[in-house]
């Protein structure tokens, strides 16, 4: 089971949106977690929206602290997502087993100015975004493949349509 973790500051929507697909198209083979910096203690209401009409599961989903991932009792880390460039920014904890890093930065979908439907058409965008995102990590034969060749195409998958400026520049976080 290769375990990734998706952050973002407020573990609300975007790092939501990433551990549902991730655990939606893993197959057995990837286990999606999210976290964030500030947790905003609640999911986005709209990102549950979504993702039911998605057939995705909610019920386990929750905002929580990265630091629940820091710790040597954790589940070990093999990939380290963020998705948010606030988050690629901050100084991350240490995490247990050294994981591959990347940024795949979306813009947030939250309180998008123009009303709710605005909103929602900006939670889809980004669900959009993350999916194939996630699509393309889960095709890859990670099991077999070197470190190194891992870290390139989590990073060359960072500058997929839609990537913020952050992460089509480096897709490394600092």
């Amino acid at each position: 089971m290769i375990n990734v973790l998706v952050l973002c500051t407020a573990n609300s929507a975007r790092s939501i949106l990433g551990e549902a697909i991730l655990n939606k198209l893993g197959g057995g083979r990837f286990q999606g977690h999210s976290a964030g910096s500030h947790p905003r203690g609640a999911a986005n209401p709209l990102a549950l929206e979504l993702l039911e009409q998605r057939g995705h599961p909610v019920g386990a989903l929750r905002s929580k602290s990265w630091e629940v991932f820091a710790v040597a009792s954790a589940p070990k880390m093999d990939i380290v997502i963020t998705v948010c460039d606030a988050a690629a920014g901050e100084s991350c904890p240490h995490w247990p087993g050294a994981p591959i890093k990347a940024h795949w930065g979306i813009s947030d979908p939250a309180g998008v100015p123009g009303g709710i439907e605005a909103e929602r058409a900006a939670f889809r965008q980004a669900y959009d975004r993350l999916h194939a995102r996630v699509s393309a990590l889960v095709a890859m034969p990670v099991e077999i493949m070197a470190r190194e060749d891992i870290q390139m195409a989590v990073t060359a998958i960072s500058r997929l349509e839609g990537a913020t400026d952050l992460a089509s520049g480096t897709g490394i976080l600092p």
